[in-house]
């Protein structure tokens, strides 16, 4: 998740990020870098992430918590 993130936004340090802060809140990201993150989660997964969930995936701990939900369900 970290690696696709860094991919999206180059200048991001993951060991500053505030696990509880919005992405948005932290560094510049604009809808379509989400979006590309989004996109490059779905290729590691091996799954589509409705849109109803991006949501979810806007802080580092929203992203673990649905990846570890996302991992459990087959």
């Amino acid at each position: 998740m970290l690696e696709t993130l860094t991919r999206v936004a180059p200048d991001v340090d993951p060991g500053t990020l505030d696990p509880e802060l919005a992405f948005r809140d932290q560094f510049e990201i604009d809808s379509v870098d989400f979006l590309n993150f989004v996109i490059g989660l779905e290729k590691q997964l091996g799954r589509r992430i409705p849109e109803a969930d991006f949501p979810r995936l806007s802080s580092l701990n929203g992203c673990l918590d649905y990846l570890g939900e996302a991992q459990e369900t087959p």
